[in-house]
C-alpha cells in the first residue's frame, strides 16, 4: 500500500513538470488587467490576454534569469487580426542595465486567410537590428504550439516545437557582446500594432471584432537559473548551475546535425526577411556574426 501510493506521487509529481508550473507560480499581470481572463475552473494554468482599442495587457516574471531552458505555449488570435501583435520576450531591466539584452518572438497578426508572421530579434547590450521574419508552418490559432529558448554559455537556440528556427552564437571573438552577464525577465503581451505590423501598416485593425484574445499556458521556468537579487553571489549561482545543468552541457553548446538540418528547412522554405542579406542597411556589408549564425 505505501509503495504503491509513493508510486502514486512520484507520477502526479512528474505530470506537474512537464505540464509546467501555474501561472501565478512565477509571474504576474504587470498591465491591462482589465482585458486578462482566466479561462476554465483552474485558474492558475491557462491565461489569455486581450487587446481592445484602449488598451492591450501583458504580464511578466516575479524574478529575471541568467541562462536557462524556457518556454509557454501560445494559442494565437484567431480570425482577422490585421494591426495585433502578441510577443513572448525575455528582457533585461533597463534601469539596472541603460545597455540592455533582449531576445523576442513576435507574432503579426494578419487578415482572414493570410498566414502570420513570426518576427524573432536579438538585443546585446542596447543593440538590435537582427531581425528576422518566417512564415510558420501550421495555424498557429487552431491549437497551443510550443515557443522556447536555450540560453547558455555558447549559443541562444529560438525554439518552436522543438524545432530550432534560429541560432545566436556567442561571437565575442568577433567584437560581438555576448548575453551572459545580464539576469532577465520574461514578458508577454498583446498590444495594437496596426502602424508598421500588417502589411506594413496597410492592412489596419478592425476594431468590430475586439476583444482580441491569445491563450497561454505551460509555463516551463523550472530548467533555468532565477535571480532574486542582483548580488555577486546570486550570478556566481547561476554560473554554477550553467555549468552542472543539462542546458549547459553538450549536446547544447553546438548545433547537433538535426538542429543544422531544422535551419536549413527553415531558411529554404520559411524565411521571409533576414537582416544577414539586407545588406544596404549595412553599408553593403553583412554583420559578423551571420555567416556564424546560418549553417
Amino acid at each position: 500500500m505505501k509503495l504503491s501510493f509513493i508510486l502514486l506521487v512520484l507520477a502526479a509529481t512528474s505530470i506537474v513538470v512537464v505540464q509546467g508550473s501555474k501561472f501565478w507560480d512565477d509571474f504576474y499581470v504587470n498591465f491591462g488587467d482589465c482585458n486578462v481572463q482566466y479561462p476554465g475552473y483552474d485558474t492558475g494554468s491557462t491565461i489569455a490576454l486581450g487587446l481592445d482599442n484602449t488598451t492591450g495587457s501583458g504580464f511578466q516574471s516575479k524574478y529575471p534569469y541568467l541562462y536557462g531552458n524556457l518556454s509557454m505555449k501560445l494559442k494565437l488570435v484567431g480570425g482577422d487580426s490585421a494591426g495585433t501583435v502578441t510577443s513572448y520576450y525575455m528582457a533585461s531591466e533597463r534601469t539596472q542595465f541603460p545597455k540592455w539584452c533582449e531576445l523576442d518572438f513576435e507574432f503579426l497578426g494578419n487578415a482572414s486567410g493570410e498566414p502570420y508572421i513570426l518576427q524573432t530579434n536579438v538585443f546585446s547590450e542596447g543593440v538590435g537590428n537582427r531581425e528576422q521574419r518566417i512564415y510558420l508552418w501550421f495555424d498557429p490559432t487552431a491549437d497551443y504550439h510550443e515557443y522556447g529558448i536555450l540560453w547558455n554559455q555558447d549559443l541562444i537556440l529560438f525554439l518552436v516545437d522543438s524545432r530550432v528556427i534560429r541560432v545566436f552564437h556567442n561571437a565575442a571573438d568577433l567584437g560581438i557582446p555576448y548575453l551572459d552577464y545580464q539576469p532577465m525577465y520574461i514578458y508577454s503581451s498583446i498590444w495594437n500594432g496596426e502602424s508598421w505590423a500588417t502589411c506594413g501598416g496597410g492592412v489596419k485593425t478592425d476594431w468590430s471584432l475586439q476583444p482580441f484574445l491569445a491563450s497561454y499556458t505551460n509555463f516551463n521556468v523550472w530548467n533555468a537559473c532565477e535571480m532574486r537579487d542582483y548580488t555577486v553571489s546570486s550570478s556566481h549561482a547561476c554560473y554554477q548551475k550553467l555549468y552542472s545543468s543539462s542546458y549547459g552541457q553538450a549536446p547544447n553548446l553546438a548545433l547537433t546535425q538535426s538542429q543544422i538540418d531544422d535551419l536549413r528547412w527553415i531558411k529554404y522554405n520559411y524565411v521571409i526577411y533576414d537582416y544577414c542579406t539586407d545588406l544596404k542597411r549595412f553599408n553593403w556589408t553583412a554583420p559578423p556574426e551571420c555567416a556564424r549564425n546560418w549553417p
